[in-house]
């Protein structure tokens, strides 16, 4: 609606085959937040092992995709979609969010990318439901914790309160540049959606 440039690739490793035996599962994760707090580094992160400290701003959307060995009946392909932050909430269109579960991402280092993450999930909420009318797992994503020494936010709220009262599965300090917690957060996201149907 608001005339974005199509998604781009970003480039991807060679998924493993699936074997005849296994099902296959697709799962969506939109990863949304203001921009400049780390959305392309956590997923470069993840899907490719690797940090740099020079990314261009997201025009429109990339996206990624890590193939997972889920267990012997399941292979999952995680697509991430990496939202650009000047999207601003309220101005994507569903057409991202169809299908969609979410990781918001704030940086600890500037308070107002943490006040704009209930915006962002009031976004999510208002345009994806899971079939029940619930909202869609979300997990909250406290990233450059790698920057204490540059002093973090001395007013963030306590999390756990906060993403419990918001209706967040679970929050994870993270940093791309050290690798801390990336992994954890978003296989806690993925266990979420994959218990969903069990």
């Amino acid at each position: 609606c608001c005339g974005s440039p199509p998604a781009r690739a970003l480039a991807v490793p060679t998924p493993a085959p699936v074997s005849a035996m296994q099902q296959e599962r697709l799962l969506k994760v939109l990863v949304i937040g203001d921009l400049g707090v780390g959305k392309t580094s956590i997923i470069t992160r993840y899907v490719h092992q690797v940090f740099s400290q020079h990314y261009r701003a997201t025009i429109g959307v990339d996206f990624a995709l890590r193939v997972l060995d889920w267990d012997h009946k399941t292979v999952v392909r995680l697509q991430l979609w990496d939202i650009a932050g000047q999207e601003r909430y309220g101005h994507m269109t569903r057409v991202y969010y169809r299908e969609a579960v979410g990781a918001l991402v704030f940086d600890m280092t500037r308070m107002s990318t943490f006040q704009a993450v209930l915006k962002w999930k009031g976004d999510l909420d208002s345009k994806v439901a899971l079939g029940n009318g619930r909202p869609v797992p979300a997990v909250l994503l406290a990233n450059k914790c790698d920057q204490r020494a540059q002093g973090l936010c001395p007013k963030l709220p306590k999390l756990e309160a906060f993403c419990r009262d918001s209706g967040f599965i679970g929050w994870y300090e993270t940093s791309a540049k050290d690798d801390t917690n990336i992994e954890a957060a978003i296989m806690c996201l993925v266990r979420s959606i994959m218990s969903l149907e069990e």
